[in-house]
């Protein structure tokens, strides 16, 4: 008789499962991530007849499935609601992520305060904070009035008893990390104990249809950490990002069933928690500077939303045989691959430059259609031209210098006109069916050739207009 495996090895950041440990994990290449963990027994389901057998579940013909959307309710937060699909939906469980005191315990703590007040019945379950704690950051947010209660617990079961009880609304698990199970040997924030936990969560909420939002700590990647299957069990993920010496916060949603994905809401940290951002592009743009080479506004899309923001670079004589690439908020290989195209197709000598590129507001970006603006702002620095302040630009740049179109390029030009942009330099792919609003000018180029002489000649013209108007 074969004997049966007492324990298996887990990768602690995707959770591969192998019967001997190894080095490097084959699933998603970490070294030394594999820990030796005690095999969960499973209670093996009856067959055949007979009392205690289990029900056999009948498949549906799709026919007779209702196709009705799901009953929401709003979380008080506009954004966080736009960001969720429209709101909450029952019976849901939602992933939130983040870096350690980037607000996300306070992010959901002002969701819960307004959902009490609606009249619902909300739990908050933390395995991290006394609820003595959490009372003290409820009294700097602010008032409550409504049906909220605490719980400082981290044994699953007992909470399973408590939301029989209580039968909550919405419930809140703070953090999925200190979690566990007694059945299961290993210790609190494992592979096993964290997909156990999920996986109980994840039956509460739909067999009750209770909505639970579950606080995932991240690694220094910046990933959810515990095995990979955490993002798959869950109906929703989010994301809660922003520099924590930073006002601003973004909550980005990479995983949803009910809406979009890649939606995001910005809000802003205060003294009495997180504010909303009613207009993220305003805000971005505030405080940028108006006669400085270097800078120039480009426009990305999040989900179906425009945002503009400001593209900084700073190009300057190196003082070392080998010339600094220093980038924030872009990928760093993408700024050396602009930086080879214009040596290459424009014959600029950046070889002997040091090149430093920054988007502001601490975003990060990986949408390749501010290339445009990254190639504008690294020759505006290089040439010390100013771009007017009035411009944006957006496209993205290939290998051969030619500018690609972009998706969403109507929205993306509304947007510019709507914060009285009144020059726009884009692909000329993205003029097709382009509808030009009013009070903004279109210049369409095929290449960073094309966009750099609009750029200069553009600003020439702007300048001697200023002048004769004087």
């Amino acid at each position: 008789m074969a004997k049966q495996k007492q324990s298996v090895f887990f990768c602690k950041e995707c959770g591969h499962e192998s019967a001997k440990w190894m080095g490097q994990c084959p699933g998603c290449g970490s070294w030394g991530t594999f820990s030796e963990e005690p095999v969960v027994k499973q209670v093996q389901a009856k067959s055949g007849s007979g009392k205690g057998t289990q029900k056999v579940a009948k498949p549906s013909p799709i026919q007779e499935v209702s196709a009705e959307e799901e009953p929401r309710f709003t979380t008080g937060f506009a954004e966080m609601d736009r960001v969720l699909g429209g709101g909450v939906v029952r019976g849901s469980l939602v992933l939130v992520g983040g870096d350690p005191g980037i607000g996300k315990s306070t992010l959901l703590l002002q969701a819960c305060k307004m959902i009490s007040e609606s009249g619902k019945n909300v739990l908050y379950v933390s395995g991290e904070e006394s609820a003595r704690q959490i009372k003290m950051r409820a009294d700097r947010i602010g008032t409550f009035c409504g049906s909220l209660k605490l719980l400082a617990e981290t044994n699953l079961d007992q909470i399973e008893a408590v939301m029989e009880s209580e039968k909550p609304d919405v419930a809140v698990i703070d953090s999925i990390q200190t979690m566990y199970r007694e059945d299961v040997s290993s210790a609190p924030g494992s592979v096993s104990q964290v997909r156990e936990s999920t996986n109980a969560l994840l039956k509460i909420a739909k067999e009750k249809n209770i909505t639970i939002f579950l606080v995932g700590h991240v690694t220094k990647e910046g990933m959810v950490a515990g095995p990979r299957v955490l993002e798959h069990m869950v109906d929703t993920v989010l994301y809660f990002e922003g520099d924590k010496n930073a006002m601003y916060r973004m909550l980005r949603a990479v995983k949803n069933r009910f809406g979009a994905t890649n939606e995001m809401g910005v809000f802003e940290m205060v003294q009495e928690g997180l504010r909303e951002v009613d207009n993220p592009s305003a805000f971005l743009l505030d405080g940028r500077p108006q006669d400085a080479s270097g800078t120039v506004t480009s426009c990305l899309m999040e989900g179906n939303s425009p945002l503009l923001m400001e593209i900084q670079a700073l190009v300057c004589r190196t003082n070392f045989g080998m010339p600094r690439r220093t980038s924030n908020g872009i990928d760093y290989n993408r700024v050396n691959l602009l930086m080879a195209v214009l040596e290459k197709r424009l014959g600029f000598g950046l070889s002997d430059y040091d090149a430093y590129v920054n988007v502001t507001g601490g975003m990060r970006v990986n949408e390749p259609a501010i290339d445009l603006a990254v190639v504008a702002a690294i020759v505006s620095s290089l040439k010390d031209r100013v771009i007017n302040a009035g411009t944006i630009l957006f496209g993205e740049v290939g290998l051969a210098g030619e500018v690609r179109g972009v998706s969403m390029a109507q929205k993306r030009v509304n947007e510019a006109a709507r914060l009285g942009f009144n020059r726009c330099i884009l692909p000329k792919a993205s003029m097709r069916d382009l509808q030009v609003p009013e009070g903004i000018v279109c210049v369409p180029v095929e290449n960073v050739k094309e966009a750099v002489r609009e750029i200069l000649n553009g600003n020439d013209s702007q300048d001697r207009q200023k002048k004769e108007e004087r």
